[in-house]
C-alpha cells in the first residue's frame, strides 16, 4: 500500500528551518522548485530538530481524522522516534527492557484511567 502526506494546516508543520524525511528535497526539486536545505552535523542540533519533528508529528497524530491518516502519523511518530533512538544509541532490547520494567512497576496505558485531582 503506497501512502502519501496528509496536508495539514498545523502551524508547526510550516515552520522552517525543520527536520524532514531524506528524500524530500529531491522531491521538492522534481517538481521544478529550489529546494533550500543543509546537512546537520551537529549531534545536539540534529537532536534539537529531532525532538521537534516528535512534537509536530504527534500533534498531526492527535488531529488524524479516519484509520488510513491515524496509521500514517502513527507511522511517522515511529520513524521519529526510531531515529531519536539511534542518535542516542539505544538499542531496540534497552527500550523494551525499560519498557516492561516500567509497565511491571506503574502499569501501562490500556487501563483508561484519568487522574482528576490529587488531594492537598
Amino acid at each position: 500500500m503506497k501512502h502519501t502526506h496528509t496536508e495539514t494546516d498545523l502551524p508547526i508543520e510550516n515552520q522552517y528551518p525543520k527536520l524532514v524525511r531524506d528524500k524530500i528535497p529531491e522531491m521538492i526539486e522534481r517538481q521544478g522548485k529550489k529546494a533550500e536545505y543543509h546537512l546537520e552535523e551537529n549531534d545536539e542540533e540534529y537532536l534539537s530538530y529531532l525532538f521537534a519533528k516528535l512534537l509536530e508529528e504527534a500533534t498531526e497524530l492527535s488531529q488524524a481524522e479516519g484509520s488510513d491518516h491515524q496509521k500514517e502519523e502513527v507511522a511517522d511518530v515511529r520513524e521519529v522516534i526510531s531515529a531519536i533512538q539511534l542518535a542516542l544509541g539505544i538499542t531496540e532490547p534497552e527500550i523494551k527492557e525499560v519498557q516492561a520494567s516500567k509497565r511491571e512497576e506503574r502499569g501501562g496505558f490500556t487501563g483508561r484511567f484519568i487522574l482528576d485531582s490529587l488531594p492537598e
